[in-house]
């Protein structure tokens, strides 16, 4: 039984009290298909979670790296849960890195207004014939 001195909290309950998923089930289920880490083990969504302990999780292809600086069980106000953990600091050049490159590529997409007309149905259906 844990004692009070050194609380602890289900690993599913911290992530979804974190805002890092944003019920328990879909934390459960990030943690069961092996996104989410604790000190680069595979653990199960029961496993009781402590101050110190790193994590890291995979979404959306990224890759966050945290420290557990806090326990919680109870999903609050995003300015609480910024309190929970800190985030190592290569972890967050990376991440910051490929936001950039998504927001780099999202930009040099060629903008569409929408559903091709008939006349560039046609154009499009002619090159990809020829090729």
């Amino acid at each position: 039984m844990p004692e009070k001195d050194d609380p602890r909290v289900r690993l599913d309950k911290w992530l979804c009290a974190a805002r890092f998923y944003k019920t328990r089930t879909i934390a459960a289920q990030a943690i069961e298909s092996g996104r989410v880490r604790v000190d680069d083990q595979r653990v199960k969504p029961s496993y009781a979670v402590k101050a110190g302990t790193w994590i890291t999780l995979s979404k959306d292809s990224l890759v966050w790296r945290v420290e557990v600086t806090a326990v919680s069980d109870k999903r609050g106000p995003a300015s609480e849960a910024a309190r929970l953990y800190r985030e190592s600091p290569e972890s967050a050049a990376v991440r910051e890195e490929e936001i950039a490159k998504r927001k780099a590529a999202a930009a040099s997409a060629p903008r569409t207004s929408g559903r091709p007309t008939k006349r560039d149905r046609r154009r499009l259906h002619s090159f990809f014939e020829k090729n």
